[in-house]
């Protein structure tokens, strides 16, 4: 299993990178398209075989929601971000590859660069609520479905650069799905079934 690295050039750090198959739109089956193999992990997590279907799970959202609004300050562990953090950090992350699939998938040829993952991590607030979190996720979700939605099948198998990588438009939308699905996963297993500190 990789290591983790930043989103900015990996997710959870930056973006995608060449591998992968060439992909088909969002009613297609599960062909991803050009992506840093580093992705694969988020990507294999995705909850279905269609990415529009993928798109329509919100598994952090759930959770977030039904969960007792004071563990939204609450941390695993010191020095981790707390479980409002980690909804933000999703937010966060989605609007950043909606924005480069939709630069993609328009022809814009410029690289773009990676993110720092630590430094907006740092920069994120950590404790909202919970249910305007879950809120913001649904909403936010909704605009990338429509995104993806929109774009023909043949504008989704475009490819850029992204912080040295190839990553075509219809793999961004997989690596959303598949990223908030590894972080629900955390927040079931470290904020939600287990001791959490302050």
């Amino acid at each position: 299993r990789p290591a983790p690295r930043p989103l900015g050039g990996g997710v959870c750090g930056g973006a995608g990178g060449a591998g992968g198959s060439p992909g088909g739109g969002v009613s297609g089956g599960r062909v991803r398209g050009a992506h840093d193999p580093y992705f694969g992990q988020y990507i294999d997590l995705a909850a279905a075989d269609d990415l529009g279907d993928a798109l329509g799970q919100r598994p952090l959202a759930a959770l977030i929601r039904d969960a007792d609004p004071a563990l939204g300050v609450r941390r695993y562990a010191p020095g981790k971000w707390t479980l409002a953090g980690v909804a933000q950090h999703v937010l966060d992350t989605e609007r950043i590859f909606a924005a480069r699939a939709l630069r993609i998938a328009r022809g814009d040829d410029t690289p773009l660069p990676g993110f720092d993952e630590v430094a907006l991590g740092d920069a994120m607030p950590q404790d909202r609520p919970l249910g305007a979190l879950a809120d913001e996720l649904d909403r936010v979700r909704a605009s990338t479905i429509d995104l993806f939605a929109s774009l023909p099948e043949a504008v989704l198998l475009r490819v850029g650069m992204v912080s040295g990588y190839a990553l075509s438009a219809r793999a961004a939308g997989w690596i959303v799905a598949g990223h908030e699905a590894h972080h629900a996963r955390v927040v079931r297993a470290r904020y939600l079934g287990g001791a959490a500190e302050r």
